[in-house]
């Protein structure tokens, strides 16, 4: 249950109406008290030009399935994880830098028609990970904070959104653990109604004095909290960076990418993807770079027992991260409750690799094989045209694509052959 109930906004009121507001309130608390902060611009980012000239160019050198297109959705700069509003009204795009943008498509014609910050009066630090309960509750997910946004469908055409702590600042992790490197998280909301939060672990691989600190808090994990904050529990250990979760919309098992270690040669260790079956599984993490690659500096050391390997190896250094179960009904039956994914490319290889997005198709006995579905945005120079975050799926089941490096949003649609 949400933190002030299923039954609407009307609880949250009246708690906002009987606190006493503080002479030095921060914005945060502000908005959590349904009070004005003064703030009254907006960013809003172009959306013709040359830039998405260029980018229309790019687009047309990207190969297919027989019957699918792409095209240029939204120029939404340092684009990464992406969550779209229940009602279809709006989709939320978070970075790795301070801005979640909202993107719109106001006349239905499946091209954005307007880009702009979300909740401009609330600072934000790395909000990378924005995720929808199917509700219409968005969470997003910072580098040490989760903050949920009751109706933010509703509320985004305002400076002030309605906005509370679901984890207080420096509460995710511990302040003396915050990283510039591997901070960008993700979420999503499970099939028990509980919030799952991925915690990348900073380190390449980390020194063994930090591992029963990490463990405890669930870094180098994916963590599941009540959507009130309380009941935490680190629910998977033994992940290195895990960028991209999501639950099979039949058996609701967690699946999720991860990337592993970098340095150990171009084509070592694989990429993951991996399948959760129970909670408190472990994923073999530092004792394995991927795979069932050894790391240098723990192969003296004995791993944990039963320590679930990878339902599917993925070329090294393609940096997998965002992906999402396909659930719609545009595309051809095959493509149901199958995984799209994106692969980021890593700067950890002589040549190039990944810049592209996977499909994985899953067997009733859980058995999963991945292919490639949109490629070529590396071009022949070995040079990198775009770099894909993230995959998720618009109401009419069409699937929208990230990229940080283009700065933009793809649509990528089907339509049947005659």
């Amino acid at each position: 249950m949400h933190r002030y109930g299923r039954t609407g906004l009307a609880s949250a009121f009246l708690l906002a109406i009987a606190g006493t507001p503080s002479l030095a309130q921060s914005d945060l608390e502000k908005l959590s008290a349904f009070q004005s902060t003064g703030t009254a611009d907006f960013t809003y980012i172009e959306q013709g030009g040359p830039k998405a000239e260029a980018i229309k160019r790019t687009l047309e050198r990207i190969t297919l399935p027989e019957g699918f297109s792409i095209d240029l959705y939204a120029i939404v700069p340092d684009a990464r994880h992406m969550a779209v509003g229940p009602q279809g009204i709006v989709t939320f795009v978070g970075t790795r830098k301070t801005e979640v943008w909202s993107v719109t498509d106001r006349d239905k014609d499946r091209v954005a028609d307007e880009v702009k910050n979300f909740a401009p009066s609330l600072a934000k630090a790395i909000p990378n990970g924005p995720c929808f309960s199917p509700d219409g509750h968005l969470y997003i997910a910072e580098q040490n904070r989760v903050v949920w946004y009751p109706a933010a469908e509703f509320f985004y055409e305002s400076p002030d959104v309605a906005a509370f702590a679901v984890v207080k600042q420096g509460e995710l992790i511990p302040p003396e653990e915050e990283s510039y490197n591997h901070t960008a998280r993700v979420c999503r909301v499970g099939p028990d109604g509980k919030l799952y939060v991925s915690l990348g672990q900073p380190f390449n691989v980390p020194a063994q004095e930090k591992l029963d600190l990490y463990r405890e808090w669930g870094i180098g994990g994916i963590i599941r909290i009540n959507t009130d904050g309380t009941g935490r529990e680190v629910y998977t250990y033994g992940i290195r960076n895990s960028v991209g979760h999501d639950f099979h919309p039949e058996t609701g098992e967690l699946w999720f990418t991860d990337n592993q270690v970098d340095g150990m040669g171009d084509d070592i260790p694989p990429g993951e993807l991996n399948r959760q079956t129970a909670p408190g599984q472990h994923f073999g993490f530092p004792w394995y770079g991927g795979g069932s690659v050894r790391t240098n500096e723990y192969q003296d050391s004995e791993p944990p027992a039963d320590v679930v390997f990878p339902a599917v190896e993925t070329v090294a250094h393609a940096a997998d991260l965002g992906m999402t179960f396909y659930t719609g009904n545009m595309f051809p039956e095959k493509y149901r409750n199958a995984i799209f994914s994106a692969q980021h490319g890593s700067w950890n290889r002589t040549t190039p690799v990944g810049a592209r997005v996977m499909v994985t198709f899953i067997d009733e006995e859980g058995n999963a094989t991945m292919e490639p579905f949109a490629e070529g945005w590396i071009d022949e120079n070995g040079e990198y045209l775009g770099r894909p975050v993230d995959v998720a799926q618009l109401r009419d089941g069409s699937l929208l694509v990230s990229d940080d490096l283009a700065g933009a949003v793809y649509r990528i649609s089907y339509s049947a052959m005659e």
